[in-house]
């Protein structure tokens, strides 16, 4: 549990981390953003306010007086009159006389010493806001400063033949900055604070949504602490539902996967075991046998009589067969167990393969006074898509085993019948029947009832046929009653219809 113990506090660290930059991040940028509409909002305002300035300005000065005297030069007595009058109201205006193209003829700004006026002022913005009846928000050239734009107010005239307009600048040099220096505390100390408060509301809100968000991910966790300390049966409960579903549902899968190849090992030794006792058995008995007999005929070479003699050789004989037969079924489940033999599937009557069969096995039946036969429906080629080499092993194994549980008397049956694509291929028997606890272990491997091993059977003639199945893609069942015969069946596909 050590790491579980550490894993965890630091990828809440650094999700809380995450969580806190994308946070304060959020909150300087909304800062800057309320700062910089919450100013355009006060100008726009402002300019909105004082745009009948200008206007104001000229019904009232020029009411009395003209802006230029008779020699056509700039009245500098009313634009003095004019500045002492701005003193007493705002000190940041700035008043300009323009021509109609936009010519600086005079200007009335405080502290001139700071810089002089441009020649022109762009005229764009003023007859822009003129023409949208002083509506709206717009900024105009500075003409102090011609790289920024500011609010102004403007009005048109006309004296003594000569236009221009008035053009007051609203926020001059002293405004501006006295408003930036105002900005700037007013953003220190809201940012700061908003700092300082989302900090805190991000650490204890972050923190419990972490807890909610990562509670999939450490109950996950904790499963995999789990399986990893042996826990086999440890599992994610409602992965479906989790959060992180795929990563859930691949642990679960994984897990399954694991316990199952946990568990076929187990099988493997298990059956290592039980093979290694089932053939040491299976061969003791005849090789005790051969050993035996082999001894007697050297020990009474000069008295044994020539037919007993035979007699021995028979049984030495009997036994080497037995042992030869042992070994190539070991030989060939072995090869099937590790998948070493591919089928080379072929079409071929099944029909005809049968009757090859019943025809071999005829006089072993005969001779055990069993009736062996094939049944087919309607007389039917049937032709298969199969390993003709392998189908005709397992159709051998199940005639031996039928042979092997007959007793006199009775009969064995080869049946085929066609059922659509494929073909159903059985081996009916009138024998002694099998047990029904035990007619689903009869195919494991080495797997011996009584009377299998009163006929001296290995085990592995069954287990051979299911694989055989098996890799026909195929399966194997078996009905049977004890006392009243058993009948293997599988399937085969279907290529063709014929008659033979």
């Amino acid at each position: 549990m050590g790491k579980y113990q550490t894993l965890t506090p630091r990828l809440v660290f650094k999700l809380w981390l995450a969580l806190s930059i994308l946070i304060l991040g959020m909150a300087l940028t909304f800062i800057l953003i309320t700062g910089y509409f919450s100013n355009q909002h006060h100008l726009a305002t402002q300019q909105q306010i004082n745009a009948p300035l200008a206007q104001h300005l000229i019904d009232e000065k020029f009411a009395t007086a003209e802006p230029f005297l008779e020699d056509g030069s700039v009245n500098k007595e009313l634009f003095g009159d004019l500045m002492h009058d701005m003193m007493a109201v705002n000190r940041s205006i700035e008043v300009y006389l323009l021509k109609k193209d936009g010519e600086i003829l005079h200007s009335v700004v405080l502290e001139h010493q700071d810089g002089e006026p441009a020649q022109y002022v762009d005229t764009k913005p003023i007859t822009d806001f003129i023409a949208s009846g002083y509506k709206g928000f717009c900024l105009g050239e500075d003409p102090r400063n011609p790289s920024e734009r500011k609010i102004f107010s403007v009005a048109p005239f006309s004296r003594n033949g000569k236009t221009g307009y008035i053009y007051i600048i609203l926020s001059g040099e002293a405004y501006q900055l006295a408003s930036n220096n105002i900005f700037n505390e007013y953003i220190t100390s809201f940012g700061a604070g908003a700092i300082v408060l989302t900090t805190v509301f991000t650490l204890i809100i972050g923190l419990i949504l972490i807890w909610f968000i990562t509670k999939n991910l450490r109950t996950i966790t904790q499963v995999v602490t789990q399986f990893k300390d042996g826990d086999l049966k440890a599992r994610i409960p409602d992965a479906e539902k989790s959060d992180i579903a795929v990563f859930a549902n691949t642990f679960n899968e994984m897990a399954d996967s694991i316990t199952a190849s946990i568990e076929e090992v187990k099988s493997v030794d298990d059956l290592r075991r039980q093979l290694i006792a089932n053939v040491s058995h299976d061969l003791r008995t005849p090789l005790a046998i051969l050993k035996g007999y082999a001894e007697t005929l050297q020990e009474k070479a000069a008295t044994i009589t020539p037919e007993e003699s035979a007699r021995y050789l028979q049984v030495i004989s009997s036994n080497s067969d037995k042992l030869t037969k042992l070994v190539e079924q070991l030989f060939e489940y072995s090869k099937l167990e590790a998948k070493q033999i591919e089928p080379y599937k072929e079409q071929f009557s099944i029909t005809d393969l049968c009757l090859d069969l019943v025809s071999k096995y005829d006089i072993l039946a005969r001779e055990k006074g069993v009736d062996l036969s094939l049944t087919v429906n309607d007389n039917e080629s049937i032709l298969v898509y199969a390993d003709i080499s392998l189908i005709e092993r397992a159709l051998q194994n199940l005639i031996d085993n039928a042979l092997k549980f007959t007793p006199s008397g009775g009969s064995i049956k080869v049946e085929l019948e066609r059922n659509g694509q494929s073909c159903n291929v059985r081996v009916n028997d009138s024998g002694i029947g099998i047990d029904y606890d035990m007619q689903e272990s009869i195919f494991e491997r080495f797997k011996q009832t009584s009377h299998t091993f009163k006929k001296n059977g290995a085990g592995l003639g069954l287990a051979i046929v299911r694989k055989i199945v098996e890799l026909h893609e195929s399966t194997i069942t078996v009905l049977s009653k004890k006392g009243q015969g058993s009948t293997f069946t599988f399937s085969l596909p279907v290529v063709a219809q014929g008659r033979w």
